[in-house]
């Protein structure tokens, strides 16, 4: 128990820390980013996207008319 004592002195007594009150506004930011990400999960869950169809699929053309995508060989 003694070597204790030793190691409390060794503490310096001006530094500065950021103690319980910076816990607890930590904590609270981490409280508010799960909740936000929560609601953001639940919005999204909700969002209904239907693609609309492909016009030039219906028509019945062929790949030759549809333009080639960028880095794509030709030939």
């Amino acid at each position: 128990m003694t070597h204790l004592a030793t190691l409390a002195k060794e503490v310096d007594e001006d530094k500065v820390t950021p103690g319980v009150l910076g816990f607890i506004v930590f904590a609270a930011m981490a409280l508010a980013v799960w909740a936000l990400m929560k609601s953001m999960s639940r919005h999204m869950n909700r969002v209904d996207f239907k693609e609309p169809p492909d016009p030039r699929a219906e028509s019945g053309s062929t790949s030759e008319s549809t333009p080639a995508e960028p880095g794509a060989k030709q030939g």
